[in-house]
């Protein structure tokens, strides 16, 4: 597979040197690798965050009760929860990230953004930041290509992969094209975009991948939500111009060093981690033995 630059550094330098917003190589990049032209790719984006908003629809609005019962329209219960924390649009944030996570561990149409078990974080972080800024379609689908860009690039350096660098790798990665996108829909230069992502690297960095009984649903679904909120958080701090001191691809080498050195128990094995409580082997043991036919001589 090809790939559109070894690092975050470069596409700065690309964008600046060519006088282009960040998108703008992405998109180039998209058109070639798919053979299709601007208008078809720009369709496709377009389709994409229709289904995201789709997601936050089904899973605050359609039953939401998993099949291993983990689940069970946790959204909806957050949403209709009288007393905000902070704010009712912090609310409808966590709310909708849970929705669109919970939708997909019930086996609904999502986005993997960059994958299935992150698939709540750009959906709620997106469809509350257009809510509270009026911001247009297309400016979404452009963050949404940032978004890309900033996944390519961790897949290329680190991972993305829940089974390669744990929860830091998958979550992490679509908290970091979160923030990107927010900071670029709020109008932040290149420098702060690619700030916001080294923060949120920081503030993600080390997380395991530790699926109760293997699914993808508990802390998969509620870490869509924090994820989310960390997304927002980085993008305000770097759009406050607060540096990360450590530069996004230090960063990001750091997460792969990371992810490298963590035990194989916390990569989406199910034998470490919330997995491996008391309650966690309980309900793997009842899960796998209600879903596994057992043929009798």
């Amino acid at each position: 597979m090809a790939l559109l630059f070894d690092n975050f550094s470069e596409w700065k330098k690309s964008s600046e040197d060519k006088n282009e917003p960040l998108y703008r190589a992405v998109l180039d990049f998209e058109i070639e690798q798919k053979g299709k032209n601007e208008q078809e790719i720009w369709e496709g984006v377009q389709n994409a965050f229709r289904v995201m908003k789709e997601a936050v629809s089904s899973g605050l609005n359609e039953d939401m009760t998993s099949h291993s019962g983990m689940i069970n329209n946790g959204a909806k219960k957050v949403m209709a929860f009288e007393t905000p924390v902070l704010s009712t649009e912090f609310q409808k944030l966590i709310s909708r990230a849970l929705a669109a996570k919970e939708v997909n561990s019930c086996m609904g149409r999502v986005v993997a953004a960059p994958t299935a078990g992150a698939s709540g974080i750009l959906p709620g972080v997106l469809v509350t930041l257009q809510e509270v800024h009026s911001i247009s379609d297309l400016k979404i689908c452009e963050a949404l290509l940032i978004g890309a860009g900033v996944a390519l690039i961790l897949e290329k350096r680190a991972s993305i992969a829940g089974s390669v660098g744990g929860c830091q790798a998958e979550t992490g990665a679509a908290a970091a094209m979160a923030s990107a996108a927010i900071t670029y829909c709020l109008d932040g230069s290149s420098d702060q975009i690619l700030n916001a992502v080294a923060i949120t690297i920081q503030c993600m960095l080390g997380l395991v991948c530790d699926p109760v009984a293997g699914l993808v649903e508990i802390p998969c679904v509620v870490r869509n939500a924090s994820a989310a909120a960390i997304a927002n958080s980085s993008a305000q701090i770097a759009l406050a111009d607060v540096s990360a001191v450590i530069p996004v691809d230090e960063c990001v080498d750091a997460m792969g060093e990371v992810g490298q050195s963590m035990e194989e128990r916390y990569k989406e094995t199910a034998l470490g981690g919330l997995a491996a409580t008391k309650t966690g082997k309980a309900i793997s043991k009842r899960v796998l033995i209600q879903d596994i036919d057992i043929e009798e001589d």
